[in-house]
């Protein structure tokens, strides 16, 4: 057995004991702020599916994830064939889970393009953007010194329309050499990382959707004038639930929110500057580096999106056919 003796030490008379000390004092920190409402570094919550989902196995094709919550390129299906219902099922849930699916050299046909898109609905005209082969198909075409129009900028398509699209399926014709890559962003991992207080004030509240302020800064007003009887301003959830996955997820963007219903003017740019934000956190992006022929497909009721113009004097030509959606909740 091993004892262990404790010492104990007798202070002199007339000298300080430890107990007799006066408290350290805390080291003062000069006084600084950061501006509020901004991006913060920290934890984030990234959840792919909703809390109540389980992931389960593809049999019909690979599914290669680009980034945590978002993007995934699709390898097998040949998409100039037909689809078979089990093939457009499990497509649609490697949708609903990753809300952009990449479709490598598939370089299909116009008319291929828009019998793929017609698998979810039926498509959706824009009478403000070119037109293609046909008045459902878009055509991005930007030669060397064409305006940088429908680029850099984080948005969902159409927000403006009363019940926005439920879809977009892009294909490059023409890639430039370097640039010219497409970002999107999880609307619903946003939303899970707002700050409670944020959720708070949002839940509930509805936004002011326009064409004007995403068209504006490219059409002169006489080619947006005759528009606006067919688009007039609509209200849609500031968060909106997924009709699908039952997730929630931030719907404003800055393209086409204009303010926030029964909030006065300045308390409401303030809040929308702050939402907006969310889509450019990394965390919850993926970024794709295009190759003539391949294919994106997006979820645009869950996700923001934003073309890259980091192209110069290149050529960068798109086609894109949308899917008619249903109206916000």
């Amino acid at each position: 057995m091993t004892s262990t003796a404790t010492s104990q030490v007798t202070a002199a008379p007339g000298a300080a004991t430890t107990t007799d000390r006066p408290a350290a004092t805390p080291p003062v920190l000069r006084e600084a702020r950061i501006p509020q409402d901004g991006l913060y570094e920290g934890h984030r919550v990234l959840e792919r599916l909703p809390a109540d989902a389980t992931a389960r196995p593809y049999t019909l094709f690979d599914v290669v994830p680009q980034a945590r919550t978002i993007g995934a390129e699709i390898h097998g299906p040949d998409l100039s064939q037909p689809l078979e219902p089990s093939l457009r099922e499990e497509l649609n849930r490697a949708l609903l889970e990753w809300k952009v699916l990449f479709f490598r050299g598939q370089n299909l046909t116009s008319a291929a393009q828009r019998d793929f898109a017609r698998n979810w609905g039926e498509l959706e005209v824009n009478p403000l953007l070119a037109r293609g082969d046909s008045e459902d198909v878009v055509r991005f075409d930007k030669a060397a010194g064409a305006p940088k129009t429908f680029e850099n900028v984080w948005h969902t398509d159409v927000t403006f329309r009363e019940r926005p699209a439920l879809g977009a399926v892009l294909q490059l014709r023409e890639v430039p050499p370097l640039g010219g890559d497409t970002m999107w962003a999880d609307m619903a991992a946003a939303y899970d990382n707002l700050p409670q207080e944020v959720k708070d004030r949002i839940d509930g509240a509805s936004a002011v959707h326009d064409f004007i302020p995403g068209f504006a800064r490219f059409y002169p007003p006489e080619q947006l004038a005759p528009h606006q009887e067919a688009f007039p301003p609509v209200e849609h959830p500031v968060v909106r639930t997924h009709p699908e996955s039952g997730r929630r997820m931030l719907f404003v963007n800055t393209s086409f929110t204009t303010r926030i219903v029964g909030v006065d003017s300045a308390e409401s740019d303030r809040l929308l500057r702050f939402l907006f934000q969310q889509a450019h956190v990394p965390e919850y992006q993926v970024r794709f580096r295009w190759q003539p022929g391949d294919m994106a497909f997006w979820d645009n009721r869950a996700t923001q999106h934003y073309a890259v113009n980091d192209y110069a004097s290149h050529r960068r030509v798109a086609e894109r056919v949308a899917i008619a959606g249903d109206r916000p909740f």
